[in-house]
Order: structure tokens, then sequence, then C-alpha cells
């Protein structure tokens, strides 16, 4: 299977700028980009006959819950060390929506400023004020097991928490086809299943899923080899449609009079 990754969409107008006033700049690694366009599809999903709802919303990957806030997930991993560790380089994504930066480019563009260089600098200074720049990512790593988590956030609209959880580990990988090296990669393998089956149960929906209800946007979870895919679907579905609203209200356009 693969991992289908969703967007993630940030925006944001007036009083709903819960984090406007906070600086997203007094990190020492992140990176800024453009988020994706606000196009959510999600597969339906059903549990399986006998089955029971799971308590996915409960569900934590080394301690990391969907809900949780960044500032609490920045404490935890920045500030009181443990298991995971910042990735080297870009650690925290932060994130200006699309459309968004769209009514940014419209704005700047009417204080004159066309140049590429400073109509960037002003949708970025614009953005930042006005609370439109938020923590969308973070990465982390385990560099002695090869494993990685990325915490997906939505906007600050909503509070700005974990909607999707992905964790990744080296199970799948040797470095070779022989027989031995298959061996060893299915004993990994093995175990990392069981581990997962021990920690959360048995999968409620098909052989590796787990999921609140029959509605693909209540919270699952997906095993993979070596991976594992905590989402909330509706959180994120939820944060996006409320936002465009928001930045639709919120277009500065002329004050034409007639």
């Amino acid at each position: 299977m693969k991992l289908k990754f969703l967007s993630v969409l940030m925006l944001c107008g007036g009083a709903i700028c819960a984090r406007a006033d906070d600086d997203p700049f007094d990190l020492n690694n992140f990176a800024i980009t453009d988020s994706d366009d606000n196009d959510v599809t999600v597969g339906s999903v059903a549990m399986d006959v006998g089955a029971t709802p799971a308590n996915v919303g409960a569900f934590d990957i080394a301690g990391i819950m969907l809900g949780m806030g960044f500032d609490d997930i920045h404490t935890l991993f920045f500030h009181n060390g443990g298991l995971y560790a910042p990735r080297k380089k870009d650690s925290i994504i932060y994130t200006i929506a699309q459309e968004w930066k769209y009514n940014l480019d419209y704005e700047c563009r009417q204080q004159q400023a066309y140049n590429p260089s400073e109509l960037e600098k002003c949708i970025t200074s614009l953005a930042r004020n006005r609370g439109l720049l938020y923590a969308s990512q973070l990465h982390l790593e385990r560099a002695a097991t090869g494993e990685t988590i990325t915490v997906y956030f939505t906007s600050n609209a909503t509070d700005n928490v974990v909607w999707r959880v992905v964790y990744n580990n080296d199970v799948n990988d040797l470095e070779g086809d022989a027989d031995k090296f298959s061996n060893q990669r299915e004993k990994k393998i093995l175990k990392f299943w069981q581990d997962v089956l021990d920690k959360y149960g048995a999968p409620n929906a098909g052989g590796d899923t787990w999921v609140s209800s029959n509605n693909s946007y209540d919270p699952m979870m997906t095993a993979y080899y070596g991976a594992l895919d905590l989402v909330d679907n509706g959180r994120n579905a939820s944060d996006a449609a409320k936002n465009v609203q928001a930045a639709r209200e919120n277009f500065r356009a002329k004050n034409y009079a007639f």
C-alpha cells in the first residue's frame, strides 16, 4: 500500500487568527513553504463483520496523539529530550496557504511591490503579522533505529493541533536479496507487527486498519510494512472549510463606490 499524503491547508482571517501574536521565527531550524491546493479526497472504510469500533482518538505514536497542540509537541521534543529528536535540517515547516498567498499577493501589488524578492518579502511579512503563517509539519528522527515521525498540524484557525502522524522505520530495508537477508527482513517485519498488535490490538477494518466507525472522516490508523499512519481526516477537512470561508470573506478588494 502507499501512504497517501493529504494536503495541509492554512487559511485564516480576522478574529480567528489565535496565534497572530506569536513569533514563528523564534526557532532555529525551520523552513517556509506554500501549502497545497485544498483537495481532500478520502476513500471509504468499513469495519469487519462482527468487529467493534476502536478508540483510535486515544491512540498515540511515541506519545503523540491526534488533537495535541503544536506548542505541547514542541515542548515535548525540543526541550525535554527523549528517544526522538528534531531532524537536523528543516525540522519545522511553516506554511502560507496558497489561497491566502493569492490574497496577500494582491495586497502587496497594490503597495507597488512587483519585484519577486520584494513581493515575497511583503507576503511573508503580512502573513506573519496576521497569523497566517503556521507550523504545518514537524519532523522527528531516532537515528539509532532508523525511525522517523512526521507530525501534521491544522491551521491557527483551529488551534494548530495534530491531525496526522506518520511513523516509519527501516524493517523493510536490508542490503541484499540473499536468503539470509530475506529471512532477517521477515523477522524484523514480524517483530514490528507483533509490537503493533500488542499496543493497539487487532485491526477492525481489513487486516491492517483500525477505524472509529465506518465514516472515513473519523480517526483511523493504518499499518504498512514498517509504517503507521494515524489520521483524523475530519479534523483537517473541517479546518480547511472554516478557513476557506474566512479567506473569501477577508479578501481586501479595492473600495469601489458606485
